[in-house]
């Protein structure tokens, strides 16, 4: 029979576990960023994990040369990727003037009267619409300055990501037995099948993902520099490069290149008449990175999501939307990768729970 003392206590002992699993997700949201790292350093180990088996195996390296050769020939790859924007930054610094700001300023004043000019030869009156949307008032081209201000953060943190990415990385290859080993100890030996078969369903799935993802940037790659080269767009390889990368962050990163894109080349011919020349340059360069997307949505991006992960499209659109609003652009990188290996385990481990079983049915 309930008393009001057993009622008392339970509803105590409910709101003591709620009060827990609040500070739990509050302490998970403040380390989120730590969280992330952790995530990203597990999926590079296991990318880098046949490499390393590599040297080992056929060349007969110590697993800490192997991991530390390995972890160079990595940081010489996104030396060589970071070297290959020094053409565009310098280039476009020296002839377009990006970070001086008075020179900014005089140039987008210069497109504005450009632009003026071709819309009043069509009857339409731009001064009045920015008079009664009041928009000089609310322009600062200090913005600009702060912009650059938060370039510079972003490529701060992203380094200091990348450094304890590989840091993090370096110690869970090195030290691969003894986590094996501490794991072991953790789980009960009825699970160690599951945990060894997850393993190796998660290192074939990324692997394939990852190969699938290299493909399809390639071909984006080549497909943007053709549009470029078309409409002979200055810096149109490291262009296409960089509007190629940005295709890793899932929806939001096309649309950045293709404004990026648009930007430069209307920049790369403020020289030129605009009306015969800037305009239309421009107009073709976004109608051909939109064709370019196209072909990634319709083609590329289903081929990978349902032949590598073998995930439907909606259900990585959801998954993408999801992590991106709780992790930022950085989860929206990673989310698949992650829901990857939350479905392994989830089959692994729950293989009888509905939700879970119609999920993973592919796998």
């Amino acid at each position: 029979m309930l008393t009001s003392k057993t009622i008392a206590n339970g509803i105590l002992r409910a709101i003591g576990i709620l009060t827990l699993i609040v500070l739990l997700l509050y302490f998970i949201y403040q380390i989120q960023t730590v969280i992330i790292y952790i995530v990203v350093a597990i999926i590079f180990s296991m990318i880098a994990n046949p490499i390393i088996e590599f040297f080992r195996k056929k060349l007969k390296f110590s697993n800490t040369l192997a991991v530390s050769t390995t972890l160079v020939l990595f940081i010489f790859l996104l030396f060589g990727l970071f070297l290959l924007f020094v053409p565009l930054i310098t280039s476009q610094g020296n002839n377009l003037s990006l970070l001086d700001t008075k020179s900014i300023q005089t140039r987008l004043v210069s497109l504005y009267g450009q632009l003026n000019t071709y819309l009043d030869t069509h009857n339409i009156d731009i001064e009045q619409v920015v008079k009664e949307a009041d928009l000089t008032s609310k322009l600062r081209f200090n913005y600009f300055t702060e912009f650059f201000n938060s370039v510079i953060g972003t490529i701060s943190s992203l380094g200091i990501g990348i450094v304890s990415v590989f840091f993090i990385s370096f110690f869970f290859l090195k030290d691969k037995v003894q986590f094996i080993v501490g794991v072991k100890r953790i789980i009960p030996e009825s699970q160690e099948d599951k945990v060894l078969n997850s393993i190796e369903k998660i290192r074939d799935l990324l692997t394939r993902y990852f190969i699938g993802l290299i493909i399809q940037l390639t071909i984006i790659c080549i497909l943007y520099l053709i549009v470029l080269l078309i409409f002979g767009v200055e810096n149109a390889f490291v262009i296409a490069f960089l509007c190629a990368i940005l295709n890793i962050i899932p929806y939001v990163g096309p649309l950045i290149g293709s404004i990026l894109a648009g930007v430069l080349t209307m920049l790369s011919n403020i020289n030129n008449d605009f009306q015969t020349v800037t305009l239309p340059t421009t107009i073709y360069v976004m109608i051909g990175f939109f064709i370019v997307q196209m072909i990634d949505n319709n083609v590329s991006s289903p081929i990978i999501f349902s032949k590598s992960v073998n995930s439907h499209p909606l259900e990585i659109f959801l998954v993408i939307l999801i992590v991106g609003i709780l992790f930022g652009i950085v989860g929206m990188i990673i989310a698949v990768p992650l829901y990857t290996i939350l479905k392994v385990v989830g089959k692994e481990f729950f293989p009888e729970v509905k939700i879970i079983k119609a999920l993973t049915r592919n796998i």
